[in-house]
């Protein structure tokens, strides 16, 4: 028999797997760059594609996406989302911290890192002055978290937070799947589990940009959001009072608009985020299936963007506090409004506020959160 019938089936095996040394074809970084350990555990890269030629490139620290390629209206391919090109970059983080990453224990802020469950109260780090922001110094992005990728379009995260991580308490057992459809779909599923009664609010991260990654303004973006209230915020940008209305204000984006159309205004709410850095309450027609939250639309490429998702929130920020000193994949700077994230998600400071939906987590239950990235053109 012919030995070489013995070597095809291993190369066809590799090819579906994804995560040996050949990258994908539309891939910028090394893999060699990422290949390293931190704190005793191996980091790597690992490539999605599907049968549209949309790739993505991930990695296990911090369970976060590096690049991200999707066609224009002429079927140009982009990496759309920020990232980096060295794994170090992002372990000594010199700027954004969270480009990319799976956020947790709890996505966004609480107030003065602190919190009470069951009459026992929680200090938390410190990281965003005066306020907890995305789990503290050491949140779930700067982890290494246990990878299995399962196919070419799908790969699986697992991380064990431990009791008294970050000052939460319950050790959490956390996976999350990353899977790149052939409808053109990014679909995140965060699942979760604990042993004591916690708090968590996972979210996903990418800031994006639909001309490309480095490749100017998102202020001519044009942005729906499926939302009559949103949470007013205080200068700190821990939400104040109950919701409000977009209704008149420069946070109505019931109907397309452009992202820099208001953007200047001179009305307190921007003034607190430099910006659009807000959490918009969506106008949900059921309790927990996936609903859409968001459409995104960039005239010059065609490209669009859906968001869909199970929570009840969304955070909306317009990349205010980029001002061009972090220096991102291929030498691109990352400027001011040059980025936005879209973050499906339990309201800010929900563990202090029991008026907002709650984020409580008890032994025997499941954390489940699904969000849905849908890419087209038009």
């Amino acid at each position: 028999m012919n030995k070489y019938l013995f070597i095809i089936p291993v190369i066809i095996m590799t090819a579906i797997i994804g995560c040996t040394n050949e990258k994908a074809s539309l891939s910028q970084v090394k893999r060699a760059d990422f290949q390293t350990t931190v704190n005793g555990k191996q980091i790597d890269l690992y490539y999605l594609t599907n049968k549209n030629g949309l790739e993505i490139t991930v990695t296990n620290f911090g369970a976060r996406i590096v690049e991200l390629f999707t066609p224009d209206r002429s079927g140009k391919f982009e990496d759309i989302v920020l990232g980096h090109d060295h794994v170090d970059k992002y372990v000594k983080y010199a700027g954004e911290r969270f480009l990319g990453a799976t956020i947790g224990r709890y996505g966004n802020r609480i107030a003065k890192g602190k919190f009470t469950l069951d009459g026992v109260d929680y200090s938390l780090p410190i990281n965003n002055e005066p306020n907890s922001l995305h789990g503290g110094t050491m949140g779930f992005d700067m982890l290494v978290w246990d990878a299995k990728q399962i196919d070419r379009q799908t790969i699986e995260f697992r991380l064990v937070s431990r009791d008294g991580d970050q000052g939460y308490p319950g050790t959490l057992t956390v996976n999350m799947t990353y899977r790149l459809s052939d409808d053109n779909e990014l679909v995140i599923i965060h699942q979760a589990t604990t042993d004591r009664k916690t708090v968590v609010n996972l979210s996903h991260h990418s800031f994006f940009n639909l001309h490309g990654a480095g490749n100017g303004t998102i202020n001519d973006h044009v942005l729906t959001l499926n939302a009559s209230n949103y949470n007013p915020v205080d200068e700190t940008l821990i939400p104040q009072g109950p919701v409000a209305t977009v209704e008149g204000t420069p946070m109505d984006f019931r109907r397309p608009t452009a992202i820099g159309a208001r953007v200047d205004q001179d009305f307190e709410q921007l003034n607190f985020g430099r910006g659009y850095d807000h959490n918009w309450v969506i106008d949900r027609k059921t309790a927990k299936e996936l609903e859409q939250a968001a459409t995104v639309y960039e005239p010059a490429s065609g490209r669009t963007m859906e968001v869909w998702t199970t929570e009840p929130a969304i955070q909306f920020y317009g990349g205010n506090f980029f001002d061009g000193s972090d220096i991102g994949k291929g030498g691109k700077s990352y400027d001011f409004r040059a980025s936005l994230a879209l973050e499906t998600q339990h309201y800010p400071d929900s563990p202090n506020r029991p008026d907002f939906p709650s984020t409580e987590l008890k032994p025997g239950e499941q954390y489940y959160h699904k969000c849905v990235y849908r890419f087209g053109t038009k």
